[in-house]
């Protein structure tokens, strides 16, 4: 089978297409025959060096969300056969044929989605759905700041978000094709935040008084004006750092009663398993009404696993980018 390896750090380019043999599942895991792969910026960041979730490890073979059909499965898996079709987390070698998963981590696919539109569920899903709810506990009525509003979560985000009722979804973008793409898919108020003085036009937005929650994944800069940004009692949801950049925060920047939360899916799927299982059925319930609809910018054969990167690198998607072997 095909598989996706790099053997230094570097440019898309490091991303080199082999043949291995094709894996077979272990006690509680379940062997994935991949219909499609979903690219996420983390694996990006671990090609390039920039140590996420702790590890960039050599060799690498980028993780992702696999959707397809079970091959077979391992000792004690009980909650799926081989034969039915699943969309799992996939830690390492996700990029291949065929893939291993953990049984408890598999989501069985909706007949009404497509292989590609269901690698939307495992992480770039519940990592909205979870920050939202758990990390930012949006009440309804509340306001909402969203960055990096057209990618593989945020596009998610910004329905969720009215899905939950929030009160006013602000979107935050770079680009007038992603500002218009946020717009359409629900965003109250869409902010350019290359220009100079976007989180003025947020605080305009609000009437002065700031946002009750933030979403931010980008760091830097861009996370210092959103702690500004957020009103007394509000919260900041930190789940990513796509600039690569971060900067000291004074413990002052909380002092009006604001909270800081980091945010990383692990946490919930291996510490409140009821939580994610409650949250898997409520997502699949809003996308099956078509509150919540999944976008799919870009569909690759595996052997493009460098332009997929390359797309993501640009930040020129809107929605996921996915490879389908």
């Amino acid at each position: 089978m095909r598989i996706i390896r790099h053997y230094k750090h570097g440019d898309p380019s490091v991303l080199r297409v082999e043949e291995t043999d094709q894996p077979s599942p272990g006690p509680g895991e379940l062997l994935i025959r991949a219909e499609a792969i979903g690219v996420t910026y983390a694996e990006v960041q671990r090609r390039q060096g920039i140590p996420i979730g702790g590890h960039a490890d050599l060799p690498g073979s980028p993780g992702g969300d696999v959707a397809g059909v079970v091959e077979a499965v391992g000792e004690n898996v009980t909650t799926v056969r081989p034969g039915d079709r699943v969309v799992a987390d996939v830690h390492h070698g996700a990029y291949a044929d065929y893939a291993i998963a953990q049984a408890s981590f598999a989501i069985t696919i909706p007949p009404r989605l497509d292989a590609a539109e269901a690698t939307l569920l495992p992480s770039p899903a519940q990592t909205a759905y979870h920050a939202i709810k758990e990390a930012g506990r949006l009440a309804p009525g509340e306001t909402i700041l969203i960055d990096a509003a057209s990618g593989g979560v945020g596009h998610l985000a910004v329905q969720i978000a009215k899905a939950m009722g929030a009160g006013q979804v602000i979107a935050l973008a770079s680009t007038p094709a992603k500002l218009e793409f946020a717009r359409e898919l629900g965003a109250d108020v869409v902010i350019n935040y290359t220009d100079e003085d976007w989180d003025e036009q947020v605080k305009l937005a609000t009437g002065g008084r700031g946002v009750d929650v933030v979403l931010e994944t980008v760091g830097g800069d861009v996370l210092d004006k959103c702690i500004q940004l957020t009103a007394p009692f509000g919260r900041v949801v930190f789940y990513g750092s796509a600039s690569g950049t971060m900067h000291r925060i004074h413990p002052l920047a909380f002092a009006r009663a604001k909270t800081f939360t980091g945010f990383a899916l692990y946490a919930m799927l291996y510490n409140k398993p009821e939580a994610v299982a409650a949250g898997q059925a409520d997502l699949l319930q809003m996308i099956l009404s078509g509150a919540v609809r999944p976008v799919v910018h870009a569909r690759l054969g595996i052997e493009e696993a460098a332009k997929a990167h390359e797309l993501m690198e640009s930040r020129a998607q809107l929605g996921k980018i996915v490879l389908v072997p």
